[in-house]
């Protein structure tokens, strides 16, 4: 029933408590696509800064007003003053990825062709920028469908894809970033736990990711300096005052044309994240909030548009963490605070001066908190008989994490990680295996889910059903793409072991789909009727 009273839709604690975390969130992510632009590929700090941070950060804002709307308006509806809006921001694993497989890589290929630093840096914003209309236009496409997806998909498959993703990139690599830092990162994480996942109160009722991220910045500066804070401590350097207003620029239609060799790439980004708005909008139904998702996807949609037209080069969307914030208590409020502060802090520049000054061992126990939420509501929400379902989910994302990790060539030298990926003397290789498992997880892990979930409710149409679309996505790459990128490709363009490996993985979702096929004609000892009747 509708309340004819006004909604208390603040709520001071919880809001500033939600307001830090998405903050924290947004900031984290920042960090990292600095770090792998600036730090890796040697990228000018100021195109990073002046140039991508504000279209990127304009975009954080549109999308955080749309949503903080759009829970006062389901407030009102429902006569509800305790809705929690869907947090937005900017997306980790494909801002990273971007950076790494896209913008990082072009950047060295413009120079390669005879550009200076300074043009092959302009160009490959160009391509960022590019690469964000492609990916908001497609998401755009796409939204009409998602209500349809959220019925077709069973809820473990829903959930479990994001808590795979949750545990494995959003959980596991952050934690590593905790513990290179052990006193600080450590203390940081167990004040987070102890204040919003045991409710444990705090001196004065301070928030506890404030909380957390103050003693976590205390510890770091005072023990530092001692040589007790881990060999990887930076004194702070100078801040430097960087002004830069976003506005529209058809910068992006220089970067069309370099976009295409890396559509491949660029288009899966855009549909991973329909999928992953999908999901968000699930949990955050589980959770009590019931948003359209259409309304949900357009606005991640049209938010990272507009930060492509402005200069930004990571795409906006929700976050799979809206069940932790309700937690914390926050309503409608956080999202317009984080907006607002995210916003001008891209124009007036102390999102880059944040970034400089917080340590990411301060930043990622956030990060872990919400993972640690996200994968426990995954089993509480789906029902009880397709945990093992959840469970089968993950495994894609822990071939995606290994494939990050042997990627890298502080680990594995390039040459090293080619050559394993084509040896053949023991088979298919290993690690051509495990690149392709993990390519497209998202979307493997949804597969898997829904594959199991079926056949748990002896439901073999179902199954097969769901089989038969893994092995026309496999055909063309959409996911286990042979590509050590994860690009898409026409199956009859592979060659040597990427055909063998392709056409394996292929096979082998159209032969159990056939076996399955064949075991549903048999009678259940069950209920003595034939598999095949449940549906």
């Amino acid at each position: 029933m509708t309340s004819a009273h006004p909604q208390r839709r603040w709520s001071l604690a919880g809001d500033l408590n939600g307001f830090f975390g998405l903050v924290v969130d947004n900031l984290a992510v920042m960090a990292f696509l600095a770090s792998v632009l600036v730090g890796l590929f040697k990228f000018p700090a100021d195109i990073v800064f002046t140039r991508m941070f504000p279209g990127t950060a304009l975009g954080v804002l549109v999308g955080d007003l749309i949503y903080t709307a759009m829970a006062v308006r389901l407030s009102r509806r429902t006569g509800r003053y305790d809705v929690t809006a869907m947090p937005l921001g900017i997306d980790t694993p494909t801002t990273i990825g971007l950076a790494l497989l896209v913008l990082g890589p072009a950047f060295l290929k413009f120079k390669q062709a005879g550009l200076d630093e300074h043009a092959a840096a302009i160009a490959t914003w160009h391509l960022g920028m590019a690469s964000m209309m492609v990916m908001g236009v497609l998401k755009l496409a796409l939204s009409f469908a998602g209500a349809w997806v959220g019925r077709a998909i069973p809820r473990a498959g829903l959930l479990g894809s994001i808590a795979a993703i949750a545990l494995m990139l959003i959980g596991f690599i952050p934690i590593v970033e905790v513990m290179q830092v052990p006193i600080v990162g450590f203390v940081t994480l167990g004040v987070v736990l102890y204040s919003v996942v045991a409710k444990g109160v705090l001196p004065g009722r301070i928030p506890g990711v404030l909380a957390a991220v103050l003693l976590g910045l205390a510890l770091y500066y005072v023990l530092g300096p001692l040589g007790l804070a881990g060999p990887g401590f930076r004194a702070p350097g100078a801040l430097t005052l960087r002004f830069a207003l976003p506005m529209p620029t058809l910068g992006f239609v220089d970067g069309l044309s370099a976009t295409v060799p890396y559509l491949p790439l660029i288009l899966p980004f855009g549909l991973l994240m329909v999928i992953g708005g999908i999901n968000v909008t699930e949990s955050a139904r589980v959770a009590g909030d019931d948003y359209s998702t259409r309304d949900i996807l357009l606005t991640e949609a049209f938010s990272t548009l507009v930060a492509g037209l402005c200069g930004g080069v990571a795409q906006t969307t929700p976050y799979i963490g809206q069940p932790a914030y309700k937690k914390m208590g926050a309503r409608s409020g956080y999202t317009l605070l984080t907006g607002v502060f995210v916003g001008l802090g891209g124009i007036f520049g102390y999102l880059s001066n944040l970034v400089e000054l917080v340590p990411l061992a301060v930043l990622a126990p956030i990060l872990v908190f919400v993972s640690i939420d996200i994968t426990a509501q995954a089993f509480e929400a789906s029902p009880g008989r397709h945990a093992a379902a959840v469970v089968f989910s993950f495994f894609p994302a822990i071939a995606r994490l290994l494939a990050i990790e042997l990627g890298n060539p502080a680990y594995v030298p390039a040459e090293r990680f080619s050559e394993l990926l084509t040896s053949t003397a023991q088979g298919m290789p290993e690690l051509g295996v495990i690149v392709a498992l993990g390519n497209g997880f998202i979307i493997t892990s949804m597969i898997w889910a829904g594959f199991l979930a079926a056949l748990v409710d002896r439901r073999p149409a179902a199954a097969v059903s769901t089989l038969l679309a893994g092995a026309l996505l496999t055909l063309f790459g959409v996911i286990h793409s042979v590509e050590p990128g994860g690009g898409m490709y026409l199956p009859w363009e592979l060659s040597g072991v990427a055909r063998t490996l392709a056409f394996q993985f292929t096979a082998a979702y159209a032969v159990l789909a056939i076996v399955v096929s064949l075991l549903s004609l048999q009678r259940d000892p069950r209920d003595g009727v034939r598999t095949g009747q449940a549906d």
